[in-house]
């Protein structure tokens, strides 16, 4: 048992990472109401997560390969841990954004670490093994978050849902320090700062300016100089992996049509799959009146399907040219959303999304395993650690930028189905705040009440649909670009193990320049 030690170690931490990514959406509704936290707020808990993640993944795996990938793996750990604590007892909104901020940092150091650990520490049959179990538990880490956060958010507050990391890490770090041996790659070069900085810069400027375009519109001055920084960001960053020695990311890379296509589905697959999940949930709290495991419930098919289809036909679609299975499962979450959107109407309860969710389940569980290997297999194996990080911080980006344009769409759509009702705009901002039970709520009985539940049922079923076209085309874009792009009939090399469902697909640090093989 003692060789499986350095898996337990490495599971433990992607099982909390992944969690973490999901478990605060059945807890957002209850995280207002306490901090009274504004709309712009709640996007921020989720968003700056994944923001995060996806700006320093690729300079945590660089780090890594220099100084130790157990070193920062413990040290993402530790980090993860504080943080965690300093999320529970937040006394405000802005508090709480900014340890998630410092979270997602922590996560970025594990989350880079993983599969290099793994690699390093098993070979042969037990590598085989070592992947297919953590790849198990990825896809149970991505199927359970729901449930989680809505027995610890429903029996102990949402604080416990950052509270119940602290054990989680305190018995990661005992396990790594006895059994996780050291290592690193004695070819690293240096860390690309000015490659970090530009691009985090960037991804923040973009993301805060379309969450704050539900407030301030398209052509004020403040959305329109986030624009102008992020643009500016991203050239400097160009500029600077042109002339980098080293670069944090090889341009080059982008000369292949079949990698170009990679990245664009794992950034929209995220978006259309994922991200409208926080405003799912709002609604189903909110307005429906839905405890939050039972929130969490409505979400499983999604997570559930993802999971068994990765899982239980993986290996059999492996076979299949990477342009079938990704474009293929885009074109399924493109489908689920539109079907919800189809499907939902005011006065419509939450069964009305099952059949969406599950055929979105099953779209992601059918492109997810091919993205990793097409990404690695469309470049040469030199680049192949580079290419795998590159496709998770092309996921978690589209985790953020899609939960800021869903934002924007989801608010516009509050106020459409509205209409003429007095005060339209500040009650879409309180439904979109979580505050459709205090509305309720302070109504009187009778035929004002009726009027008012009539409302809000008209402003989410609106404001749903949109967000679900808005998902829907997302899907159907990525499909398009992938059938457009991918033309080679080879074949998709066949994973590693079980596949990670609903959760990020975690490749190698940045710098490992060798791909992980069973």
């Amino acid at each position: 048992m003692r060789k499986w030690l350095p898996l337990t170690a490495v599971c433990l931490g992607a099982f909390m990472l992944l969690v973490d990514v999901t478990i605060v959406t059945v807890a957002l509704p209850d995280m207002a109401t306490d901090m009274h936290s504004g709309f712009a707020g709640l996007q921020w808990v989720m968003d700056v997560y994944a923001l995060a993640l996806a700006a320093l993944l690729l300079g945590a795996g660089s780090l890594a390969d220099r100084i130790g990938r157990r070193r920062v793996y413990l040290g993402g750990l530790a980090v993860f841990a504080a943080a965690s604590l300093a999320c529970g007892l937040a006394d405000g909104p802005s508090t709480l954004i900014a340890f998630r901020a410092v979270q997602g940092i922590g996560g970025a150091a594990m989350f880079a670490t993983t599969m290099a650990l793994l690699s390093a520490a098993y070979q042969g049959r037990d590598r085989g093994i070592a992947f297919g179990v953590w790849g198990a538990v990825n896809g149970a880490a991505a199927a359970a978050g729901p449930i989680i956060g809505g027995l610890l958010t429903e029996h102990f507050g949402w604080r416990w849902i950052f509270f119940i990391n602290l054990p989680v890490c305190a018995l990661a770090v005992l396990v790594t320090l006895k059994a996780v041996a050291e290592s690193r790659n004695p070819h690293a070069k240096g860390i690309d700062l000015p490659g970090m900085a530009t691009f985090t810069v960037g991804a923040a400027a973009v993301t805060y300016a379309l969450i704050r375009v539900g407030e301030n519109g398209w052509t004020s001055a403040t959305t329109l100089g986030l624009f102008a920084l992020a643009v500016l960001s991203f050239v400097g960053f160009v500029v600077v992996e042109l002339r980098a020695a080293h670069p944090m990311l090889d341009l080059s890379l982008f000369r292949s049509p079949v990698f170009v296509a990679v990245m664009a589905a794992g950034l929209l697959l995220s978006g259309a799959a994922f991200s409208c999940l926080m405003y799912t949930s709002l609604w189903l709290q909110t307005a429906e009146g839905m405890s939050p495991v039972g929130a969490g419930l409505v979400l499983v098919p999604l997570s559930l399907a993802a999971f068994l289809v990765a899982a239980v036909a993986g290996r059999l679609l492996h076979g299949l040219p990477p342009r079938l299975t990704i474009g293929g499962g885009l074109l399924l979450i493109g489908v689920g959303a539109l079907l919800q959107a189809l499907m939902l109407d005011a006065g419509d309860g939450w069964a009305a999304l099952v059949p969406g969710l599950a055929v979105t389940g099953v779209g992601v569980g059918m492109a997810t395993p091919a993205l990793a290997a097409a990404a690695m297999g469309a470049v040469a194996p030199a680049r192949a650690g580079m290419a795998g990080g590159a496709l998770n911080t092309a996921r978690q980006l589209g985790t953020a930028l899609g939960i800021a344009v869903l934002g924007a769409v989801f608010h516009a759509g509050l106020v459409d189905g509205l209409g003429d009702a007095q005060g339209a705009r500040p009650m879409a901002d309180a439904l979109a705040s979580g505050g459709a039970g205090q509305l309720l709520g302070a109504a009187p009985a009778g035929e004002a009440r009726q009027t008012l539940d009539h409302l809000v049922d008209a402003a989410f079923a609106s404001g749903l649909r949109e967000t679900f076209l808005v998902s829907g085309a997302m899907g159907l874009v990525g499909a398009a670009l992938v059938f457009a792009l991918v033309r080679s009939a080879a074949r998709t090399p066949a994973p590693a193990g079980a596949p990670a469902a609903a959760g990020p697909v975690v490749a190698q640090s940045a710098g490992d320049r060798t791909p992980v093989r069973p």
